[in-house]
């Protein structure tokens, strides 16, 4: 568990970059199933349980990660495309407005550049090396 505190911007990045690419494949498997069978138009339980997979872990590695940073704008924007990749990801489940498909790449990769950049400007060896009072 505290690899995963330490490492938490990797944890973000990889769980971010892997929800982009299962946004990215959803729409050609389910072209290539529907080639092949014709019976059933639903999408498995288990694949849209990913989803909410992807945002539980980012949602850690986001808690932690603006834990160990002294930037307030990245705690900030961490949170703020946390919340919109939520919001993409619920708003698909429940039709509340009508987003374009394409919306949910926003966040995606808004949150993958934000652990990229505190990763890098952040390189600690120790779990409190990060945490001063700088007012950015």
């Amino acid at each position: 568990m505290i690899v995963l505190k330490q490492k938490s911007d990797l944890l973000g990045t990889y769980a971010s970059t892997l929800c982009l690419i299962h946004c990215l494949a959803t729409p050609l498997l389910f072209i290539a199933q529907s080639c092949t069978v014709t019976c059933c138009e639903a999408t498995p339980v288990w694949w849209k349980s990913i989803d909410y997979l992807f945002l539980v872990i980012s949602c850690l590695a986001i808690y932690w990660s603006t834990t160990a940073t002294s930037l307030k704008w990245i705690k900030n924007a961490l949170w703020l495309s946390w919340c919109a990749l939520a919001f993409v990801i619920i708003n698909e489940k429940v039709a509340l407005l009508p987003l374009p498909e394409a919306s949910i790449y926003i966040p995606a990769i808004a949150l993958i550049g934000l652990h990229l950049y505190n990763r890098n400007y952040c390189k600690c060896n120790t779990a409190t090396c990060c945490t001063k009072s700088i007012s950015n």
